[in-house]
């Protein structure tokens, strides 16, 4: 072989070990640019997240209003909770089908333009009510009551389930039924089994708490009630010891007297209210049924009594 040879041997030879020094370095280069690009993006997020949270520390409130009136598919009159009421417009991106007198909204703070949709306002006594599970109750799991299962679930859960069957027979479905019976016979855990068996909302209500020494106060908390479950349909409304704020109504008595005569009657108006066919069913419970108000006992609001088992399998256990 020849010097000529030689050297382009060795020269290709270094060319091909540089070019694989470069190859090399290359696709080191190239991991490093993937791991910066990686930490690029996760430093960009957390920058976007530390904005937003400065952001959030320095955006000012918004006031809480309610609509009162559509003017034209642009503006409404609203009321806010200071007193006075504006002309104002809406977001864009909102649905203005769902802004209907009385809805509660947010205005921003200086153009009190709508910003979004509020939920109604719950009182805190009612939020209590719904708090409590009525747990997982079956029906095997309540002995000696098989006739009231079966009455009870006729006028509850088969509205409920089925309301076209009343619809196609022409039968208007009950609002609601009484259970009447001594303590300890489980009129409340019927009441904690229908729901848990509907998947329902529960409201259990101890009638003596609605009671309240301000004139009015109980009547507004039974209408917040009924808000309420229509609201949060399917929803089975349970009152115990009716007979606190249920009983027969007379001309005489102290002003507590007349103040618990009131909220009886807007119990009577509220269960008129709702639809027949609506979500939204009744359940009473007492140990003293002859003290109820006649009202509140007629077909169409309470259409279904249950308790003449109970005391027969009262009289079964002793």
């Amino acid at each position: 072989m020849t010097a000529t040879g030689i050297t382009v041997d060795g020269s290709r030879e270094k060319a091909l070990t540089d070019y694989r020094k470069k190859l090399t370095e290359h696709k080191e280069i190239e991991d490093k640019l993937k791991q910066s690009r990686e930490e690029l993006k996760e430093l960009t997020k957390q920058y976007d997240k530390s904005e937003n949270d400065l952001k959030a520390l320095q955006s000012v409130g918004q006031i809480v209003g309610e609509v009162l009136k559509q003017l034209t598919e642009e503006k409404f009159i609203v009321k806010a909770t200071n007193g006075p009421r504006y002309v104002v417009g809406c977001r864009r991106q909102l649905d203005k089908s769902k802004l209907r007198p009385g809805t509660r909204v947010a205005l921003d703070m200086t153009t009190l333009t709508i910003m979004r949709y509020l939920p109604r306002e719950v009182d805190p006594l009612v939020y209590n009510m719904s708090v409590e599970d009525p747990g997982q109750v079956s029906y095997n799991q309540i002995g000696g009551l098989g006739e009231q299962i079966r009455e009870l679930r006729e006028v509850i859960e088969l509205p409920l389930m089925n309301p076209e069957l009343f619809q196609r027979v022409g039968i208007t479905p009950p609002k609601g039924c009484l259970l009447y019976g001594p303590p300890g016979t489980g009129k409340t855990l019927l009441a904690r089994a229908v729901a848990s068996q509907l998947d329902a909302n529960f409201l259990k209500v101890v009638s003596s708490a609605i009671v309240d020494k301000y004139i009015g106060e109980s009547a507004r908390l039974i209408r917040e009630m009924f808000a309420y479950a229509r609201d949060h349909e399917p929803c089975i409304l349970f009152m115990d010891e009716i007979d606190a704020i249920g009983g027969r109504r007379f001309s005489e008595g102290t002003s507590a007297d007349r103040e618990i005569q009131r909220t009886l009657m807007e119990l009577l108006n509220q269960m008129d209210g709702f639809d027949a066919l609506g979500q939204v069913k009744i359940i009473m419970a007492t140990n003293r049924p002859d003290t109820l108000d006649p009202a509140l006992l007629r077909p169409g609001r309470l259409d279904r009594k249950i308790g003449k088992h109970f005391f027969s399998f009262l009289q079964n256990l002793t």
